[in-house]
């Protein structure tokens, strides 16, 4: 049952209410069974559940146009004053009319037991002695309206956050992504000029591949989660122009488990950290280097890391963030995800990963929000870890400490 049916489903809701007086008549049905044995003069237990639920059931008849009064007249409206005086005279109203509709129960169950009475002898003793009681009950039955109204209200407000919020989630995602195909776009154009006039060829061939990531960019632009398969698809197009721009300067392997490829990732989440290896890691290095990008599921868990053996973070540690990475971040942390830095030197640390990533079910075709990726060098490297939530944290916290052990050991660990 989900949070809002019982506000929503209007037959359940009167039968929980005609529940809840028939309870209350039977607990009053046992107290004066058991009164009338001490005080001589028993009934049985038919009697007393007909006389009670008598009672009971025609507060439950009146309670509904009373429910229907107090959500007219509320307490938390501007003229709240006024709708406190009109409560105050229809609670009267109404106990004269529960007594009066009360001695008329009165009389047919009188008939059916063969000693008729008239009304006044029903009416009379119920004025004098459940006037008051009968008033408590009015103010009783509008009070727990209030209160279901209420937490019906918080209800729907709650649910129109909820979605309003997704809603803004869903903008800023699409924002971030319009964001980075343009910035994706001016790079590769850059890349192409930086060979039109030293190797036609070579700018005619990125041309091409270039036209085939815009059709994929643009048929993928409200895709926030792609397969990791279709993910690849499009990072081998990237790397192809790249390979074409670099020539022998870039390397490039890839190590990917067949069974993670239905593995549901963020759209364009490699392609910018790929990119930021290469613009930060390999181009600055005369002699290039290498890109390596490993997938895998490990102990259940998805495991993507993107190394380079480029020139590493500067000496201040730093990392420089253009609008991809920036982007992917912001993205990430859209998604719910953290997106942390490690600096420790090469094979130092291999995290245990399955300590802060969420599951990963290869046959339901999902990822949940587990995408660790790495970006290494020979003299320090930036880890890149995209996680989720507070445990993350302290299993970030954990593996964080245990390399710091191992470096002041000087034990290297594969």
């Amino acid at each position: 049952m989900t949070r809002g049916t019982f506000i929503q489903n209007r037959p359940l809701r009167w039968a929980l209410v005609f529940l809840f007086w028939t309870l209350i008549g039977l607990s009053f049905a046992s107290q004066f069974y058991l009164s009338s044995y001490k005080a001589a003069r028993p009934v049985t237990w038919g009697q007393a559940v007909s006389w009670s639920l008598g009672d009971w059931y025609v507060w439950a008849a009146v309670s509904l146009p009373i429910v229907q009064l107090a959500r007219r007249f509320r307490f938390d409206d501007v003229k709240w004053r006024r709708n406190v005086g009109i409560h105050l005279a229809a609670s009267a109203v109404f106990s004269f009319g529960y007594m009066a509709l009360r001695a008329w129960v009165g009389q047919l169950q009188s008939l059916t037991v063969g000693k008729p009475v008239a009304f006044a002898e029903t009416f009379n003793p119920l004025l004098v002695k459940t006037f008051h009681f009968n008033l408590l009950i009015y103010w009783v039955i509008v009070s727990v309206s209030h209160t279901f109204d209420y937490y019906r209200q918080v209800q729907e407000r709650e649910l129109r956050a909820a979605e309003l919020e997704k809603r803004l989630a869903q903008a800023r995602l699409q924002a971030l992504q319009m964001q980075l195909n343009p910035h994706f776009l001016f790079n590769t154009l850059h890349a192409i000029s930086s060979l039109m006039h030293k190797e036609v060829e070579a700018a005619d061939q990125m041309i091409t591949r270039l036209s085939d990531l815009l059709r994929y960019a643009l048929e993928s632009t409200d895709a926030q989660e792609v397969p990791l398969r279709q993910e690849l698809d499009f990072l081998e197009r990237y790397l192809e122009i790249e390979q074409t721009r670099f020539g022998d300067r870039l390397a490039v392997r890839m190590d990917v488990a067949p069974d993670t490829l239905d593995a549901l990732v963020p759209n364009l989440v490699l392609q910018p950290l790929v990119e930021n290896a290469i613009r930060h890691g390999i181009e600055p290095r005369s002699q290039g280097g290498r890109i390596e990008l490993r997938c895998r599921c490990e102990n259940g868990r998805l495991v993507l890391e993107v190394r380079d053996n480029g020139v590493g973070l500067s000496p201040n540690g730093k990392l420089e963030e253009g609008v991809g990475l920036s982007n992917t971040r912001a993205r990430l942390e859209q998604l719910i995800f953290l997106l942390r830095v490690w600096r420790c030197r090469e094979r130092v640390l291999q995290p245990r990963l399955e300590e802060f990533r969420d599951a990963f079910d290869p046959g339901r075709r999902s990822c949940q929000r587990g995408v660790p990726v790495w970006h290494d060098d020979s003299r320090q490297s930036g880890r890149y870890f995209v996680g989720r939530g507070r445990r993350q944290r302290r299993g970030l916290d954990a593996a964080g400490a245990e390399a710091a052990q191992y470096r002041r050991a000087g034990v290297p660990r594969d």
